[in-house]
């Protein structure tokens, strides 16, 4: 017996020891947080909060008082935040002129409610966006006109047959009306406004930003068959003359994040060096010419300040001035916060300082002030976890510099005994590189490995998990979800395959053209190299992703003999049906992924699952939403009556309600029992452990 093992532990064989972190615990801890944001008063803390225990319905929170503070509902009932602009969404708040915008889901109208509302009560609801086909989304308030400008989507042509995808279009809404009647001034105000049509002729756009002047409104925006983190431009537009001018993007680089200054420079992101690094636009200064200057440290030259825009609202960093900015910056995977303090005067001596911290996940900035006009006095929202604390709402007091959580997403953190803390790993793979990702080991005080007859314990079967995007990471905070499987004997390794973001462009262009081939590759080589360091059991490997993740996933079961079983959460079996079925933000995603279609057609078959099951020979369940309008269930029904036609062991769970990715706290706990029941079926591990049983059609 190890010196390291205790004698109070049981043995037990891997994968089948018990646990208390519970699917329900999971589940509960599947609170989806988002948009922290301050209202007017600076010190006001809004968050945006995703509750599985109600059908996934996002409400809007308010922390009253200060520290850790009480936290109320601002929103009720039936009022679920949550746009649907490129079906992924994000932006659905945001705040000004003491009130507050946000998309409701039902109808995807526009509403705005008081800042002020009465505390702990339902607030009083205007939509001033016309009934319609629109989505609305990246909120920004224009107090001085009484306006709120945002992203629009347009479905109209779509629903009349005039375009075969909607238009997206930055547009104006006056809220005078609604603002007069809110406040009592005038009940027969006009509240319902038309559009005003900003900026159009783009296939789309992020970002809309005033000036502090008002006079420029600063936008991102970009072309098919592009996402916004292959080629986007930023654009400033004189709101007075209407002239546009290209600040930043060109071939073979992107733009994120634009942030005015009060004295008019202009912050952004580009990966125009290779990395996404941090710009400044500085207005012309005493007849000279706007430039564009870099403020990225040189020590953090090749590290990420960006992130793809998947959804809008995203914040990596915070203007406090036009002198400090607070930034998220992501190495190698891991994320930390620093300070940067300008240097205008010519000199061009910038200065950076790290800021502690215990996060190594960061994401969502926003900047709050107490009233005072020093530099010092301010806080920062945001999304913050590591390896031991899962994703909370955290508030950075720079007076104090000090932490404070707001709000988690797990209620119920577990003891530490059962949770497995990540090995950040770099391992070779095809080519000459390497990739990289974190690995996780079986971790219980309660058990400890069965011992073999030669006197070596066991090794622990290994769960692959694969992210989605794919253009995407895994991230370090803690998730229960992982420890459900460590805690219960299973080592889990996330990979952040090439194409991956957090590690530069170069790294982030491998999977152009190689979907479906590197992102593979990577997934077997990190199972050699693990199986060779003689930390996992080769022979019980398995796969498991959802929706990009989930194409990985039956690619490298199909292609692949290295993997034993695997778990595809909505994903892709057939690119074709993808490319022909998906909606307009990725509708041109896999001309860069894959290629050209319906030229690279031969291509597209030749990597499609879907095409190649008589290579499939081992067991996979799939579970997907029936009202998926990403990967519809069409997929997966297909590789189910496919598998089953081939007499392999299939299973398959399909949950009504459920978009792309699943927010019901019942099906999420449905689907972690139903992986692992089928995993101890399939590699025939034996635990005490009761499990709701599974139809797996084939199995012996």
């Amino acid at each position: 017996m190890s010196e390291s093992v205790k004698t109070s532990q049981a043995y037990g064989g891997y994968g089948g020891w018990t646990s208390p972190i519970s699917a329900a615990m999971v589940a509960a801890g599947a609170v989806r947080l988002n948009q922290p944001l301050y209202g007017d008063d600076g010190h006001t803390l809004y968050f945006l909060e995703g509750r599985p225990s109600e059908a996934g319905r996002q409400a809007l929170v308010r922390r009253v008082g200060a520290g850790a503070g009480r936290l109320e509902d601002v929103t009720e009932g039936s009022v679920n935040i949550r746009s649907l602009v490129h079906e992924y969404g994000g932006g659905a708040v945001g705040f000004g002129d003491g009130l507050i915008f946000y998309s409701n889901y039902s109808d995807q109208r526009l509403y705005v409610i008081a800042q002020n509302g009465a505390k702990g009560k339902q607030a009083e609801a205007l939509a001033i966006s016309p009934e319609g086909p629109y989505r609305f989304s990246d909120y920004c308030v224009d107090a001085r006109n009484k306006r709120v400008i945002c992203v629009m989507e347009d479905h109209a042509p779509v629903k009349s047959g005039q375009a075969a995808e909607p238009v997206n279009i930055i547009v104006a809404f006056s809220y005078a009306g609604a603002a007069a009647k809110l406040q009592g001034d005038d009940d027969g105000a006009e509240v319902v406004a038309p559009p005003q049509i900003l900026v159009q002729g783009s296939d789309f756009y992020a970002f809309p930003r005033l000036s502090a002047d008002r006079s420029q409104l600063a936008f991102m925006r970009w072309e098919h068959p592009n996402l916004p983190w292959d080629d986007s431009q930023l654009i400033v537009l004189d709101l007075t003359t209407g002239k546009e001018t290209v600040v930043a993007g060109q071939a073979d680089a992107s733009v994120f994040q634009p942030q005015w200054a009060p004295d008019g420079t202009l912050f952004f992101v580009s990966d125009c060096s290779g990395f996404w690094n941090l710009y400044a636009y500085r207005p012309a200064m005493a007849g000279g010419r706007a430039e564009v200057t870099s403020v990225t440290p040189a020590a953090y030259s090749e590290c990420e300040f960006g992130q793809p825009l998947w959804v809008f609202g995203q914040s990596t960093y915070v203007v406090v001035d036009e002198r400090t900015l607070i930034c998220a910056v992501n190495k190698k995977g891991l994320w930390s916060l620093i300070r940067l303090d300008l240097d205008w005067t010519g000199a061009g001596r910038h200065k950076s300082s790290d800021i502690e911290s215990p996060y190594t996940d960061v994401s969502c900035l926003s900047l709050g002030r107490s009233g005072a006009s020093n530099n010092q006095d301010f806080r920062v929202a945001m999304l913050a976890g590591a390896a031991s604390i899962a994703e909370a709402v955290v508030e950075y007091n720079a007076a104090t510099n000090s932490f404070i959580s707001v709000r988690s997403s797990a209620p119920t953190v577990p003891d530490s005994g059962y949770v497995s803390k990540p090995d950040v790993i770099e391992f070779p793979t095809e080519g000459g590189l390497s990739a990289f990702a974190f690995f996780y080991a079986p971790t219980s005080k309660d058990f400890a490995p069965v011992q073999n007859p030669n006197g070596k314990a066991d090794l622990p079967p290994l769960l692959v998990k694969c992210h989605g995007g794919p253009t995407g990471a895994a991230g370090s905070d803690l998730s229960l979800g992982i420890q459900f499987w460590t805690s219960r004997g299973f080592a889990v390794v996330d990979v952040n395959y090439g194409g991956s973001t957090g590690y530069g462009r170069a790294y982030r262009k491998r999977l152009n053209d190689n979907w479906g081939i590197v992102d593979v590759d990577d997934c077997v080589n990190v199972v050699k190299y693990l199986t060779a360091s003689g930390r996992v059991d080769g022979a019980r490997v398995a796969i498991t992703g959802g929706s990009a993740g989930g194409y990985t996933v039956l690619c490298a079961l199909t292609f692949k003999d290295i993997f034993k079983a695997g778990a595809s959460h909505y994903g892709i079996g057939d690119l074709e049906a993808l490319v022909r079925d998906t909606h307009k933000f990725e509708a041109r995603y896999l001309d860069n992924l894959v290629g050209p279609y319906p030229a690279g057609v031969d291509i597209y078959k030749a990597r499609s699952p879907i095409h190649h099951v008589e290579k499939l020979q081992c067991p996979v369940i799939f579970f997907q939403g029936l009202e998926d309008k990403v990967v519809p269930p069409n997929q997966a029904e297909a590789m189910v009556a496919a598998l089953d036609a081939k007499k392999i062991p299939v299973a398959y769970l399909a949950y009504e309600g459920e978009q792309h990715g699943f927010r019901q706290a019942a099906n999420i706990v449905r689907t972690l029992e139903a992986e692992l029941y089928f995993y101890r079926r399939i590699f025939n591990i034996v635990s005490d452990e009761k499990l709701p049983a599974v139809e797996i059609k084939n199995a012996r």
